[in-house]
């Protein structure tokens, strides 16, 4: 299936259900699609949205920002230096908040850093409301961090006339949406059982996709075989 632009997805979930923008509205479709958007990003992870973020730590803080429109935290590293450009990098250790507690009670022992931990409320706006982080051992210098991340993408609107998911994975977006079409109208369960089930079918190929033929190379990982049932003669 081609992909999906603003106007052309939602043309289709109209007539798909057979109903007419006097019933579903802009305000009414937007939600499916915003909805559906985030159910595709917490069931796959998608490498288009993967970003990098640089800073420096604050010699005796505890504590960074994620930064903005982070979905989830995939790594940290730091640098033994105050420039990416010089020095080693280490990667920082996830341990839960209470880990690190125990580990450095507190913040008067300053070292390099080697542990991490997600704590706090996080909305994803700004990079003040996206979460933080806690480093133990706290900073005693201004070492280079990166974070690596998945970001929560701009999403499809009426501003926003085409994403990566609406171009690459559209089948996918306009079942998902027509599971929330359908769950609104209150519309016959064997139509909302049937598009449940194609936007599984879709997910597991996406994620075969991302999580799968996105991270091999046929020289490292060799050609993937798939077994094809031949006939009885």
């Amino acid at each position: 299936m081609a992909g999906f632009t603003y106007t052309t997805l939602t043309t289709a979930i109209q007539n798909y259900t057979e109903v007419s923008s006097s019933v579903l509205t802009s305000t009414i479709t937007d939600q499916f699609i915003e909805n559906a958007e985030f159910r595709i990003l917490r069931d796959v992870p998608i490498d288009a949205y993967k970003k990098q973020s640089i800073g420096n730590l604050v010699t005796g803080q505890s504590t960074i920002n994620v930064p903005a429109k982070t979905l989830f935290v995939k790594g940290v590293q730091v640098y033994n230096s105050t420039s990416a450009s010089t020095g080693t990098n280490s990667w920082l250790e996830k341990k839960d908040e209470s880990y690190l507690q125990e580990y450095i009670p507190a913040e008067t022992s300053t070292a390099f850093p080697k542990y991490y931990a997600m704590f706090g409320g996080a909305t994803g706006v700004t990079d003040t409301t996206s979460g933080r982080l806690f480093i133990a051992p706290v900073p005693d210098d201004t070492y280079i961090f990166k974070i690596h991340y998945e970001a929560i993408p701009d999403g499809l609107s009426s501003s926003n006339a085409t994403t990566y998911i609406s171009q690459y994975f559209g089948n996918g977006l306009l079942y998902a949406c027509l599971v929330e079409a359908y769950g609104y109208l209150k519309g016959p369960m064997d139509m909302l059982t049937l598009y449940e089930n194609k936007y599984k079918e879709e997910v597991n190929k996406f994620g075969m996709e991302q999580l799968g033929r996105r991270k091999r190379d046929d020289y490292t990982d060799g050609t993937v075989r798939i077994t094809i049932p031949s006939t009885t003669p």
